[in-house]
């Protein structure tokens, strides 16, 4: 091919990604990936010399990544995110629930999914008939809920994590360790460690502090 063609080429990927962006639900992915289109396309419009697209190009580039710095700047930032305990059978908690029904058992086959889409109930599939009422936590980012966190507790003072789940939007971010990194107020309801299954586990549990046990992931929560 020619230098034309290749030319061409590069155009039409630049394009093609920038359409692509506009197709991402999450936030951050949808930065990134817009990001990479504006610099393919100021590389193709400044060969063609069609100057003005090359401004516009650069101009959105620029908020991309201004845009970019706030959000990983803030990614693990408390100050972003407000931690809400609510009860399990509130009309919110349930609305909330039954909205991500869907989504929530795609990452959490462990649980009830009839109970989720009907009732907006955190159940497992196979119930022990010694389970203890829930504790749930919201995750709220400004008005946005963005996740909720459900702790069934355990003897010992053990929580064991039923659903830590994020709204497609904030999945980069992970805002549900607030929930845990803020372990002050977790022991203060008497818990001592925070248990997560395996088979639920994100890898970003061993980042704030769970260590490996058998079958779980736990965070002692003890001085």
């Amino acid at each position: 091919m020619d230098g034309a063609t290749w030319l061409e080429i590069l155009g039409w990927t630049g394009s093609a990604i920038l359409v692509w962006s506009l197709l991402q639900n999450r936030i951050l992915r949808l930065r990134i990936i817009n990001l990479v289109g504006c610099l393919v396309l100021i590389a193709y419009n400044a060969v063609v010399e069609v100057w003005p697209m090359v401004g516009l190009n650069v101009v959105l580039a620029v908020i991309n990544v201004v845009y970019l710095r706030k959000l990983i700047g803030t990614r693990h930032d408390a100050a972003s995110y407000e931690i809400l305990e609510v009860s399990p059978d509130e009309v919110y908690v349930r609305h909330f629930l039954r909205t991500h029904a869907a989504d929530i058992a795609t990452f959490n086959p462990h649980l009830d999914t009839e109970a989720l889409a009907e009732r907006g109930q955190v159940t497992r599939a196979t119930p022990a008939p010694d389970d203890a009422p829930l504790r749930t936590f919201l995750v709220l980012h400004g008005p946005e809920t963005v996740g909720l966190v459900a702790l069934r507790p355990a003897p010992g003072g053990v929580g064991v994590v039923e659903l830590d789940y994020v709204t497609e939007r904030f999945r980069d971010f992970t805002p549900g360790e607030f929930v845990f990194r803020r372990s002050e107020t977790l022991a203060a309801q008497g818990f001592t460690h925070i248990e997560v299954p395996v088979a639920m586990a994100a890898p970003y549990y061993e980042r704030i502090g769970f260590a490996r046990r058998g079958e779980s992931f736990t965070l002692d929560l003890t001085p």
